[in-house]
């Protein structure tokens, strides 16, 4: 998909963890870490036996707290409150970041598998708060995670979005196959933190799989690439190579 097909988008979606902050700063490597601990007090378990378990019911609910609430009545306020109670001065500012964004035409939203709070915590200190209309969390989507289409389908119904005018950013390339199934420009924000095996196998791939329209380990460079793009076209001008 060129650059140009971006001129009708007017909703850019980002998820959170690894995509609007760089991996490299470990913010989710704590949380990872307090979801062990959590299980472990929740379950009397030894910590690597929680461990074990957290990563389990990752894969095959698409989230720790699915699992957790599926298999053992977990109420999710509980978990959500111990493992987002993390230490944020590890992110840095993110001016240029910013800057790229509010270029963006058209409304901006966070969706995360975390919690509304968490999300404007970390947007805040990267200083892109304000640029976002929205932000819209897992309890947003009835604790229906990422990747189930329901919980896109609940974005989309909640901010009035139309799915053909909208771009989804995310590092896990199996959350960007409903939005591509919905219609909407898919995006791969590719990073060094393998916390799921479908990251570690995007280095092997000979070409990216369908639903996978684009692939940057630069965020900031391709929404200004994307800019761009968009003001060269309605300017009128052929599209640069």
């Amino acid at each position: 998909m060129p650059l140009r097909a971006f001129a009708s988008t007017d909703a850019w979606i980002f998820d959170l963890d690894n995509t609007l902050y760089p991996a490299e700063c470990n913010l989710f490597a704590q949380v990872d870490q307090r979801m062990g601990e959590f299980i472990s007090q929740y379950l009397d378990l030894p910590f690597d036996e929680a461990r074990r378990l957290q990563k389990g019911y990752y894969l095959d609910y698409g989230t720790t707290l699915a699992g957790m609430m599926s298999q053992h009545g977990l109420e999710p306020s509980l978990f959500l409150d111990y493992v987002h109670d993390i230490d944020f001065s590890v992110l840095p500012e993110a001016p240029d970041l910013d800057r790229a964004i509010e270029a963006l035409p058209g409304e901006k939203f966070i969706f995360t598998n975390g919690t509304a709070v968490y999300a404007k915590k970390v947007a805040a200190k990267l200083g892109v708060l304000e640029r976002f209309s929205g932000v819209f969390d897992i309890a947003g989507a009835g604790y229906v995670p990422k990747p189930q289409t329901a919980a896109y389908e609940s974005f989309l119904k909640a901010h009035g979005v139309a799915p053909e005018r909208a771009a989804m950013f995310e590092d896990l390339p199996h959350n960007l196959e409903a939005p591509h199934a919905l219609g909407m420009a898919t995006v791969l924000v590719k990073s060094r933190y393998f916390d799921h095996p479908a990251q570690r196998e995007i280095d092997d791939w000979p070409a990216p799989p369908d639903h996978i329209h684009h692939m940057t380990d630069d965020l900031t460079g391709f929404l200004n690439d994307i800019t761009q793009a968009i003001a060269v076209i309605r300017a009128g001008d052929p599209e640069p190579a």
